[in-house]
């Protein structure tokens, strides 16, 4: 994957720079990405998300999430078990993770729940009134002109 060098575009545009970041970022091929725990990313409606993932063997108090500066953080830590396990097949993972979500601009988090072992964390995106698509009414010049002479 060749590597885009945004530099120039920093120099003539003024605003931009979180939106150069995130382009920067997303262009560079990680082939490091934790990959632990799965999850999937699903649109429930037009401004509806939800992030499953899946924590088996995690409890609620052994998970916390967070959201700082338009980034949704998922951190499981397993708590010391009480006595010694053999096992003879390990293979249900219960490592500790910090898994690191990107929101965009008015992607809230509503809430989050535990079940069946997989953790769901519902967001929505509120656009605010002021950014939303809107109609302007065109008037004709005789109806403006009927307003002035009536002040």
């Amino acid at each position: 994957m060749r590597h885009i060098d945004f530099s120039p575009l920093y120099r003539s545009t003024v605003g931009f720079d979180r939106m150069l970041d995130l382009l920067d970022s997303a262009s560079v091929f990680d082939v490091g990405a934790p990959s632990y725990p799965p999850y999937n990313i699903e649109r429930l409606k037009e401004n509806e998300y939800r992030i499953t993932m899946a924590v088996a063997g995690f409890s609620e108090d052994e998970l916390k999430v967070d959201v700082k500066e338009q980034t949704l953080n998922v951190r499981g830590e397993k708590k010391a078990e009480d006595k010694e396990r053999q096992y003879l097949h390990r293979g249900i993972a219960t490592r500790a993770f910090d898994r690191r979500f990107r929101l965009a601009d008015h992607v809230e988090v509503k809430g989050a729940v535990l079940k069946d072992g997989l953790l769901h964390v519902d967001l929505v995106r509120n656009v605010p009134e002021r950014l939303k698509p809107r109609t302007i009414a065109i008037g004709n010049s005789s109806t403006k002109q009927v307003e002035a002479s009536a002040k």
